[in-house]
């Protein structure tokens, strides 16, 4: 229980949001190339590392910039 009160306490919730997408989407990535393109699990894991953290990047900025947004309509 430490350890998740400290990532709580630590971690912004769109960071803690961004970890858990990135990583749902780097095995959704590589599995979805694998099977439906046919490529080498190789080709697939890089396509699954870098397309998410592109995407990682805009969903951080993107729910960081909702957020902002958010609490600015509320004051």
């Amino acid at each position: 229980m430490t350890i998740i009160n400290t990532i709580k306490t630590k971690m912004s919730d769109s960071l803690i949001l961004t970890i858990v997408y990135t990583t749902g989407h780097f095995i959704i990535a590589a599995s979805c190339v694998y099977y439906i393109t046919g490529a080498s699990l190789e080709l697939a894991t890089i396509d699954a590392i870098v397309e998410p953290i592109i995407n990682a990047v805009w969903f951080y900025a993107l729910h960081k910039g909702y957020t902002k947004y958010k609490s600015k309509i509320k004051d």
